[in-house]
């Protein structure tokens, strides 16, 4: 069979037509702008804001400094320590540095300093409290706190401070200070148990921690040494204090009291030997109520019976001493 033509059909013939072009939204063409205008002006706030920080600098120095908690630490010797910080950057300064600065000195125990705006850092103290005064060495007086750490020496700045004198403290450590700190934690738990009754603790004129289980006590207006054993300082001390008229009827002058024992008080006179046989009660001796040994002779240097506190006269020479 042979092949018929045909005529083509225009109608079918879509080889030549090409597809149309989507017209693009306003909405695209706009997102782009919005986008790029949103950055550029962020761009420009943050270079408008870094301009006018930097304008005002000064704002972010440190100008001002307020002292908190000083009591015997002066504001100016504070500022004095911390001189270097103002004008220092606020934001970057190192107040851990300054702190260690500031605990450098003997009355501050411990310090705490914050930022605060504007251009204001902030610094708290925390001071040592002296619970006496340290005989020390050849009896050079210094304000001591609880662990022995000498804060500064006793002076008529201090005469206010109504504190006893302690006498034991000397030791030569090997970090260099002049103190033990287990014969000044001794005296300062004598201290701790007595101001439960302040009236007691204020008649505390010296004590003595050279033995580290006798602390020794001197009362104002008594020459009595009053050994007191490691513990049970208040109680001991009370009993005294009450029995005190009548050891005294008994004894004119007394050199030592030991109250360590629950059953009996050992007395021993001022006229008697100066030498004690440790654990045994001696000719000059005398038990009263309750018993044990006299004990050693306390080192406590004592001022004249009846006379003002001892503290304030610590540099007198001692009674015993006179009687030697």
């Amino acid at each position: 069979m042979s092949a018929v033509a045909a005529p083509a059909d225009r109608r079918f013939r879509r080889a030549h037509v090409k597809p149309s072009r989507r017209k693009r939204t306003w909405r695209a063409m706009a997102w782009p702008a919005i986008r790029y205008g949103a950055v550029a002006a962020v761009v420009g706030l943050a270079i408008y804001r870094g301009a006018q920080v930097s304008a005002n600098a000064h704002l972010l120095e440190v100008n001002r400094i307020v002292v908190h908690g000083n009591e015997r630490l002066s504001k100016g010797e504070v500022l004095a320590v911390l001189g270097g910080l103002r004008g220092e950057s606020l934001l970057w300064t190192d107040l851990d540095a300054w702190r260690r600065r500031l605990l450098a000195s003997p009355w501050v125990h411990d310090a705490a300093l914050r930022r605060s705006l504007p251009a204001t850092v902030e610094v708290v103290i925390s001071e040592r409290q002296p619970i006496g005064i340290g005989r020390i060495n050849d009896g050079d007086m210094y304000l001591v706190d609880e662990r022995g750490v000498i804060i500064d020496q006793y002076g008529p700045q201090y005469a206010d401070l109504d504190l006893p004198i302690i006498d034991g403290l000397s030791a030569i450590n090997h970090d260099g200070s002049l103190t033990d700190e287990r014969r000044a934690e001794l005296a300062a738990r004598v201290m701790t148990a007595l101001r439960a009754k302040p009236q007691v603790a204020r008649r505390v004129s010296q004590i003595d921690v050279a033995d580290l289980h006798n602390a020794s006590v001197i009362l104002s207006g008594d020459a009595a040494v009053i050994q007191l054993g490691e513990d049970q300082f208040l109680p001991r001390l009370q009993g005294y204090i009450e029995l005190a008229p009548a050891l005294h009827e008994r004894v004119a002058e007394i050199d030592s009291v030991d109250l360590r024992f629950d059953d009996r008080i050992y007395v021993r006179p001022a006229s008697a030997p100066s030498a004690l046989r440790r654990g045994k009660p001696d000719g000059g001796s005398s038990a009263l109520g309750r018993g044990g040994p006299a004990g050693t002779p306390s080192a406590l240097r004592r001022g004249k019976p009846g006379s003002t506190s001892s503290r304030a006269a610590a540099g007198r020479t001692s009674e015993r001493s006179k009687r030697k």
